[in-house]
């Protein structure tokens, strides 16, 4: 009797507490380009909700991982009755990037790229926009994604691409031969983010490849030309748990992504059907007032055919800063980027932040065994230094420039210019 008596109070002081503590009206301040609905919409907490400030800050949490959003902070304002008003205060980023990465190396390569983007298109944070780039050829895309296109947690995105460079392909006699690489993609991929801390996709890719013989010694039975059209299932889930304020990040984000070709038919069993997977690790911790420590572990492994054309490359780009544009190839990966970020100077919107970081990695080669990865035949270690110049009201506005130093036989050195964080 005393436990059923006990649970009826509790029923009634809950309810009541539901009752005398409600947010009887939303609203949102700073936001010029942004539209209020869409805000809205994104958000847990609605108008008529139960006052729980916990769902409030992990609003405000998912909100500013919008690019739209540069900082986002509320207050409650007590009305009558128990009923409050909730306002959202926002300070909106720019959201039209243009975009230019450029990089070199000791040997006199050069690449660039250059786009375009509106991360505000329409004022509900999709994205639209293309690039243009140069690796000795042209290449060119045009990208639309829309996460929330169709409820606050469905979406869709669409691109095509037509990339062309030239790439190096290496072969077991140290023959190093040129090949100029097409690669024609369309893609369509569905979005799905169950929670802020969550998101998949999930979409199909069509595409041909191309590779054109240019210059080298090429070996005996490897062909001057091959094609093959190729289908292929994409996917992607991403776990992200970061805290963002301003240039600062804390927390964990884990980001895996997958390809599966399906379709591939061609004139030469050197470009078959494969698997492709990759795993993104990322920690980032505060460091006193004006530090930054940041971290990526990259895990790739791929199907390990024996063929020239292995997907995972060692890139400036994309992971050893300084090592050059495309010098080697291989069927699995593990790279660890370590950089630790301070802000030297900021006022007002601007930030000049210094960069020390260490790239380093190993491969497997195409056909080689995963003990590859670990026996240091194949380690790339690059440290190194770099600048920020960063706009705190324009999204992803980070000029980076960087320095990297190779270590051991055979390393290069070269400065690596971009937009947005390494990582």
């Amino acid at each position: 009797m005393k436990r059923i008596i006990l649970l009826v109070l509790m029923l009634f002081l809950t309810f009541s507490y539901a009752q005398n503590n409600t947010i009887s009206k939303i609203n949102i301040e700073g936001n010029k380009r942004t539209r209020t609905a869409f805000l809205k919409k994104l958000a847990f907490v609605k108008e008529g909700s139960v006052l729980d400030t916990t769902k409030i800050t992990s609003d405000i949490r998912r909100l500013k991982l919008l690019p739209s959003i540069a900082n986002i902070e509320y207050k409650l304002e007590s009305v009558s009755n128990g009923n409050h008003h909730l306002t959202y205060i926002v300070e909106e980023n720019f959201a039209i990037i243009p975009g230019l990465n450029i990089s070199t190396d000791n040997n006199g390569e050069f690449a660039f790229r250059t786009s375009v983007f509106d991360f505000n298109f329409l004022g509900r944070n999709q994205l639209i926009g293309g690039f243009y780039s140069r690796d000795v050829f042209d290449s060119y895309g045009a990208f639309w994604e829309a996460p929330n296109l169709f409820t606050r947690k469905l979406g869709l995105s669409v691109n095509y691409q037509n990339l062309v460079s030239q790439e190096p392909v290496f072969f077991d006699n140290d023959n190093d031969v040129n090949y100029k690489f097409e690669n024609k993609a369309f893609e369509i991929k569905l979005q799905y983010e169950p929670n802020f801390h969550n998101r998949l996709e999930l979409g199909l890719n069509i595409g041909s490849e191309d590779y054109s013989f240019l210059e080298g010694n090429l070996p005996t039975g490897i062909p001057t030309q091959l094609n093959a059209n190729k289908v292929s299932i994409i996917g992607e889930y991403e776990y992200n748990n970061i805290n963002i304020f301003y240039q600062y990040k804390n927390g964990f984000r884990s980001l895996l992504t997958y390809r599966l070709v399906t379709g591939s038919s061609g004139e030469n069993n050197l470009l078959k059907n494969f698997f492709i997977g990759r795993n993104d690790f990322e920690y980032f911790k505060r460091v006193g007032v004006k530090g930054n420590w940041a971290n990526r572990l990259r895990l790739a492994y791929a199907s390990n055919d024996d063929t020239p054309f292995a997907p995972f490359a060692v890139d400036n780009q994309l992971n050893i800063r300084g090592a050059g544009n495309t010098i080697d190839r291989g069927t699995a990966a593990i790279v660890i980027n370590t950089e630790y970020r301070h802000t030297l100077y900021e006022k007002g919107w601007f930030v000049l932040q210094s960069n020390a970081f260490i790239d380093t990695g190993s491969w497997r080669d195409p056909g080689g065994n995963l003990g590859q990865l670990f026996d240091g035949t194949s380690v790339k270690f690059y440290p190194g230094l770099g600048i920020r110049f960063i706009h705190k009201r324009i999204f992803n506005a980070v000029f980076r420039l960087d320095y990297g130093y190779g270590i051991g036989e055979e390393a290069t050195n070269g400065i690596v210019f971009g937009i947005g964080q390494y990582f």
